[in-house]
């Protein structure tokens, strides 16, 4: 009897330790700083209000997507880094019609860049967006992204919703 409370026990105490592990492994600050800043994105038409426009929805050619960007033309060509004002804001279109905010893109064409100690990606010209060379950033802060918080793809999202619409 006192092996099985025993047991019972230790199963518990593992079972935190690994939420605890995972919640960790998903806590991220930069994530959590664009989160505070940038909710307002939620509803498509706060973006829109504030000057972003849809492009397509940007899908992987190995899997996973990036989602629909609504790009905001003047923090474009501005080059600074704001959390505050991503260049663009990415949503996954759903089944229903509607968009789902999942992540930011902050875009620069002066660098190295970083924001809080992230460094940004760099494309080179030409590229399939038709910019000149430009350093980006991603940060995945509404949806998990199993290949990182800051990666390009996200296996987890998918375009195949805008086909119905």
């Amino acid at each position: 009897m006192t092996i099985q409370i025993w047991t019972r026990g230790l199963i518990g105490i593992l079972t935190i330790a690994a939420a605890s592990a995972a919640q960790a492994e998903n806590a991220n600050p930069l994530a959590d700083k664009v989160r505070a800043a940038d909710s307002r994105f939620e509803d498509v038409a706060v973006a829109k209000a504030e000057g972003y426009a849809p492009i397509p929805c940007a899908s992987g050619i190995t899997g996973g997507a990036m989602g629909i960007h609504y790009v905001n033309a003047a923090y474009l060509k501005d080059d600074a880094v704001d959390v505050t004002k991503p260049e663009a804001v990415m949503y996954e279109p759903v089944a229903d019609g509607t968009l789902r905010l999942i992540a930011v893109e902050y875009i620069t064409a002066k660098g190295p860049a970083s924001l809080e100690g992230q460094l940004f990606n760099f494309n080179s010209a030409p590229n399939r967006y038709g910019l000149g060379a430009f350093y980006e950033l991603h940060v995945w802060a509404w949806k998990q992204n199993p290949t990182g918080t800051f990666a390009d793809m996200n296996p987890n999202v998918s375009c195949d919703a805008m086909k119905g619409m």
